[in-house]
């Protein structure tokens, strides 16, 4: 989803693209929000930083922009997680997968709905942005762009990675700063580096940095213990020191 956006908007972006797979069937395939939902939201961070450059005010629209894609996704599908839209996580076995994807043919509804939700996405970013702000916070806004920071991301990766925020666009699911931590990990590790949804780095940053430092816990209403009513409200949380361990642990560089 995030090469297809990026192309309606002529700007491709091959390594964020690549890194972003393993977002894929909700975060390494453990059935959160679907993988669709990650790349347009990182999609929409970028044209924030495109339009409005590095910033509360980008960092804010790209928020804004990430609840309207979560709500009219679930409008599309009924669901928000990967599993409940295909029936399936990383627990399956071979032959279910083999039962969902291939009898079942999930794997064309999968580009059906792909094919469906780009063209709304697309039509969401471009509605979002055309909006004027009156009232723009000072940083930070957003967890996911204040983990981004931390890891020594560019302006425009700390832009594309607040959307995600709060469980992205403060759905309050799987938690947006994990996203972000194993989207930049493996952004850093270069272009030429070999995906791989068992990647040690990437399970050592779930295992050793999140899960510890979240009460093993996945979804951010769980890790938080409520959702956020606003972006005001998530602002606040932040700048009051919420989820400081967690931000700092995710934002330590793994060996």
């Amino acid at each position: 989803m995030l090469r297809v956006l990026n192309e309606a908007y002529d700007e491709r972006k091959q390594l964020e693209e690549k890194s972003s797979a393993l977002l894929a069937g909700g975060i390494m395939q453990h059935g959160y929000q679907c993988g669709m939902i990650w790349g347009s939201v990182l999609a929409a961070g970028a044209e924030a930083y495109e339009k409005f450059g590095a910033g509360p005010e980008a960092e804010v629209r790209a928020i804004m922009a990430a609840e309207k894609l979560v709500e009219e996704f679930q409008n599309c599908t009924g669901e928000v997680d990967c599993i409940e839209i295909t029936e399936i996580d990383k627990s399956a076995s071979t032959l279910k997968m083999i039962y969902v994807f291939l009898i079942k043919g999930k794997t064309f509804s999968c580009f059906k709905l792909s094919g469906k939700f780009a063209p709304i996405a697309f039509k969401i970013i471009n509605k979002t942005f055309e909006k004027e702000l009156t009232d723009i916070p000072k940083l930070p806004v957003s967890c996911a762009a204040e983990l981004a920071r931390k890891m020594g991301a560019s302006e425009k990766h700390i832009v594309m990675a607040a959307g995600l925020a709060a469980g992205i666009g403060l759905y309050g699911g799987a938690c947006g700063a994990l996203g972000t931590a194993i989207w930049i990990r493996t952004m850093q590790k270069g272009a030429d580096a070999k995906l791989d949804f068992n990647d040690p780095l990437v399970i050592e940053i779930i295992e050793k940095s999140f899960l510890p430092n979240s009460d093993y816990e996945f979804e951010c209403s769980d890790i938080v213990g409520r959702k956020f009513e606003n972006i005001e409200d998530h602002t606040q949380f932040i700048r009051e020191g919420g989820c400081a361990e967690l931000i700092e642990a995710l934002a330590e560089k793994n060996e």
